[in-house]
């Protein structure tokens, strides 16, 4: 087939206020999550478009194995992140969850979807228990405890 072979890894673009803030962002997630670290970061020249020396042009995280990618630019971008693009992690235990949102929705943070439900109990009909929530660097989460 044409297309055997492709592999496909979320990319991150940090930007406007978030811009930056990518290596911190990096950090905080790779201590979250076991079996994760930086595979590489580059960083832009001095004079290169795009960004100065203290900037990633382009680097390569791991979380639990799964490849992520991470560039930032201080071009006036009318864009960043929104809520409608998550990364989704299904949890296994109701500790981790727990631990997970409160880590993830903390400093800066906000909950979107509360993990005990609009209603007090959690269930939105797709787990045990569920949960959305914006970390400090503006990247969206959904928490799901697995049935």
């Amino acid at each position: 087939m044409y297309f055997e072979g492709m592999k496909t890894a979320t990319f991150l673009t940090f930007v406007g206020d978030h811009c930056g803030k990518a290596k911190e962002a990096i950090e905080f997630y790779i201590s979250l999550f076991p079996n994760s670290k930086i595979e590489s970061l580059t960083y832009y020249s001095n004079g290169e478009p795009g960004g100065t020396p203290n900037l990633i042009k382009y680097g390569v995280f791991t979380l639990n194995g799964a490849k992520y990618m991470v560039s930032e630019s201080n071009y006036d971008h009318k864009w960043t992140f929104s809520p409608a693009v998550s990364i989704f992690v299904s949890c296994n235990s109701e500790h981790q969850i727990d631990s997970l949102f409160q880590q993830l929705s903390s400093n800066g943070g906000q909950v979107m979807v509360p993990l005990d439900g609009y209603d007090g109990e959690g269930d939105y009909g797709f787990g045990k228990k569920y949960g959305w929530c914006e970390d400090q660097y503006g990247i969206s989460w959904q928490l799901n405890l697995e049935d």
